[in-house]
């Protein structure tokens, strides 16, 4: 195993990285339905039986919507440069086209505000996961409408906030949304369709290359781009059958994203899988698709290890595992990152979310002790260092999350957070890993 120590790797850090903490506005912000909030297709998801492990829902949350300033303060007291948060898409335009809705953009116009007086980058995400239920039942992003709603939308927030947030991303993992959404239909809007699954992909990609080009038509500032969640996928043998399995999964996960984006075409290998369910793409989409981006969030858990037979059992690697049932693999995230860096020519790169899900308690003494979160974030730092000491461009690294939330299928029972939250209560309380962090950032900082 490879051995990362942070501490002795903090000076290789550019002045100019940037440091941050990362949420969503389903997971956080509740007031479901407050100030003319539309509903999302998560509000329908949590609403169908069995679909929530505790059958819970988002309406309530953090109740980041009514405790945004206590939020903006504690994140302040983190130290942190920036903050990337996610606009819903109902909140500002409940139908997802029509009229807006003037009280959700003023509370993000609060929210970047509030951001920017205690000296915080505000990094904006356009689309994590919550489409408008009015969207979805015109055919979602199944249909290629959506696609120029999503336009329209991207365009009205820049007008709104895009002289002052450093960086718009326009999509949240595209794949989640696409596989898990819509064709294996564990995360909203829970259908299962291969197909129709591909079709989306294809839409999300084409809507990002769109909105990229309006939004610097628009004049737009900000640094733009998009963010994917990428593994390493090793083959749990030296099988053919492994191997072979390993190389497809990287195509559907890995390259079916980045060829396109940085290549102008979906993998060959794919498509082949895929036959008559690839999707439909018309002429110019891939030149639309490879609009030049300012950077590329990475979000990265863990590896993947492929198995052509029966599942591979993480635990035989020896390995921590979280809560999650992930492999604690940081050499992954280096790993991935010289691939990107040798294999496509990428913008600089941001890790936009990394974090740990660990089971956590208040203890007696009114603390939270999560060492494994703590030594989680810790060596995942060290192999971005590790990273750019090969000669990847680095732009930032962002921690997942801020706080305990709403973890989509998973209910309230994970919890993600440097941030302990009593969700009874909505006490807030900083975490041995975020006492961590906020220390090491301060460290930078003294080396600045």
């Amino acid at each position: 195993m490879t051995h990362y120590d942070p501490l002795a790797a903090q000076a290789a850090f550019p002045t100019d990285f940037i440091w941050g903490v990362a949420t969503s506005a389903f997971q956080i912000e509740g007031a479901s339905t407050a100030d003319g909030k539309g509903l999302s297709i998560w509000d329908s998801f949590c609403r169908q039986s069995g679909a929530i492990a505790d059958a819970s829902n988002g309406d309530v949350a953090c109740e980041h919507y009514k405790r945004w300033e206590e939020d903006l303060d504690m994140i302040a007291g983190l130290g942190v440069d920036a903050y990337r948060f996610s606009v819903s898409w109902p909140r500002v335009r409940p139908t997802g086209s029509g009229e807006w809705n003037e009280a959700g953009l003023a509370f993000y116009e609060k929210l970047v505000d509030g951001l920017l007086a205690r000296g915080i980058k505000p990094y904006l995400t356009l689309n994590h996961w919550d489409l408008p239920q009015a969207l979805q039942d015109g055919g979602g992003w199944g249909n290629r409408d959506t696609v120029h709603r999503f336009v329209e939308y991207a365009c009205g927030m820049a007008e709104r906030l895009g002289d002052r947030v450093v960086s718009i991303a326009t999509h949240n993992e595209p794949w989640v949304m696409a596989q898990l959404g819509h064709q294996v239909g564990i995360f909203a809007p829970g259908l299962k369709d291969r197909k129709l699954a591909a079709q989306v992909s294809h839409h999300l990609l084409l809507s990002h290359g769109l909105a990229l080009q309006a939004l610097r038509a628009q004049g737009c500032k900000a640094q733009l781009g998009l963010v994917l969640n990428l593994s390493p996928m090793h083959a749990a043998t030296d099988s053919a059958a492994d191997r072979a399995k390993a190389v497809l999964d990287d195509g559907r996960v890995v390259r079916w994203y980045m060829d396109p984006l940085f290549k102008g075409r979906y993998p060959q290998d794919v498509l082949d899988d895929l036959g008559a369910d690839a999707p439909q793409v018309q002429p110019g989409d891939m030149e639309v698709i490879t609009t030049p981006m300012d950077f590329l969030g990475v979000n990265y858990y863990s590896r993947s290890v492929i198995s052509a037979g029966e599942p591979w059992d993480v635990r035989s690697s020896g390995r921590e595992v979280t809560d999650m049932g992930w492999e604690v693999y940081p050499e992954g995230l280096t790993e991935l990152l010289l691939r990107l860096h040798r294999d496509y020519p990428v913008p600089p790169l941001f890790v936009t979310e990394n974090g740990g899900a660990f089971k956590d308690e208040l203890n007696a003494d009114g603390r939270v002790h999560d060492a494994g979160r703590t030594r989680y974030i810790a060596t995942h730092i060290a192999a971005v260092d590790a990273a750019m000491k090969q000669g990847v461009r680095m732009g930032g690294y962002m921690v997942w999350s801020l706080m305990d939330n709403f973890e989509w299928a998973s209910g309230y029972e994970k919890r993600f957070g440097i941030v302990h939250v009593d969700y009874a209560t909505q006490a807030r309380t900083l975490k041995d890993s975020a006492r961590w962090y906020r220390d090491f950032l301060q460290q930078q900082r003294a080396q600045r």
